[in-house]
């Protein structure tokens, strides 16, 4: 086994998750990643810990949803139950298929999304985590090969975590003081507006602790509201088995009312009209990771990218609201993503430049 996978599950476990004695743990492992949850189960031996596993794979879901007829049960007890008497839930991303899922109809993935609604928010109580261990077909779907691609997922998740939390707190603190952002491209025509006054930021270092619970993490983000304008995704990426290209999105009074995609168009068409939440921003994202490096078609790695800002459609993390507070609710959560890189870019914070060109204004690179 290389010796990263162990010191991936060591920093899941011990950094991320913050597993102790006595926690109940549950393990989501896809079909590729046997030696990571070999890894991960002696880590959990290790510290103590009790550990349910369960398997997944897109083909199998593909099996499940083309042969289902009918309704889906909503929030069925037995998996509900899993959840709601879990700790931690790890969940361990390794497809072998990156498109295995992309000929089930949308309509029944749709439905299927909104039965699951309660499962989802059951998972999503505990201190979850979820991870990627490298497949040969997330390498090709990169674009690298599989040893270069190990590579680059060990670069991203095994970082000094507590000195980029530290960078990461500066932003948080911009957005948490901040009333309204905005994004500008002149590469492509992108203006717009967004509201973040009486939210919170969530400096999100991969760990619970901080409210973060992706590895590799690298990212500060919060829920806006009130969004106005346009803005085009340019930064490709796989959803439902289909891949996007140039989403363009256009709001008016915190609605989407209209879109287009030069790739995959069908998919976003179904993404927003899964409910009225669906129309609605959950949440804004700031990549800051720097050893994330370039584009992989992985949403885990891609929005984490810095240089690089994310809008997800759907359901708000209630990390971000105040006490008492709803936000945007939904079936879905979907990341897009927007390259902030090259010349012409700026984004700002009731109207002061925290980053032109994708360089932070307390990087050395940034310009005056």
């Amino acid at each position: 086994m290389d010796p990263r996978v162990r010191e991936h599950a060591e920093t899941l476990v011990g950094w991320s998750a913050r597993i102790e004695a006595g926690d109940d743990v549950v393990v989501l492992v896809d079909e590729g990643a046997h030696d990571l949850a070999v890894a991960v189960a002696e880590q959990l031996g290790e510290c103590g810990a009790n550990l349910h596993a369960t398997y997944s794979s897109p083909e199998m879901n593909r099996a499940y949803l083309r042969a289902h007829e009918g309704e889906f049960d909503e929030n069925p007890q037995f998996e509900h139950a899993l959840y709601e008497h879990a700790d931690s839930v790890l969940a361990l991303r390794a497809k072998r298929n990156t498109s295995a899922e992309a000929d089930v109809p949308g309509d029944k993935q749709q439905a299927y999304t909104k039965s699951r609604l309660e499962i989802r928010e059951a998972r999503m109580d505990t201190d979850w985590v979820s991870t990627i261990h490298p497949t040969r077909a997330l390498a090709q779907q990169a674009g690298m090969s599989y040893e270069a691609y190990c590579d680059f997922v060990y670069d991203a998740i095994l970082r000094d975590w507590e000195a980029l939390a530290e960078e990461m707190a500066t932003l948080k603190t911009i957005l948490d003081e901040g009333r309204e952002v905005h994004l500008s491209k002149e590469s492509d025509g992108t203006d717009l507006t967004m509201s973040i006054e009486d939210r919170t930021a969530v400096n999100s270092a991969a760990s619970v602790v901080y409210d973060s619970h992706n590895l590799p993490s690298g990212e500060v983000f919060t829920a806006p509201t009130a969004t106005e304008g346009e803005v085009t995704f340019d930064v490709p990426m796989t959803v439902r088995g289909t891949q996007l290209r140039d989403v363009r999105l256009v709001f008016e009074d915190g609605e989407v009312v209209d879109w287009e995609a030069t790739q995959g168009e069908d998919v976003v068409s179904a993404i927003i009209e899964t409910d009225e939440g669906s129309r609605r921003l959950g949440e804004l994202g700031i990549g800051m990771n720097r050893g994330i490096d370039r584009i992989t078609d992985q949403i885990l790695f891609d929005e984490k990218m810095g240089g690089t800002v994310h809008l997800a459609l759907g359901r708000a993390y209630d990390a971000n609201l105040p006490d008492g507070v709803g936000g945007n609710d939904s079936a879905v959560h979907v990341d897009l993503i927007t390259d902030m890189r090259m010349e012409g870019t700026r984004f700002e914070v009731d109207g002061d430049v925290i980053q032109r060109d994708g360089i932070f204004r307390w990087e050395d690179e940034f310009e005056q």
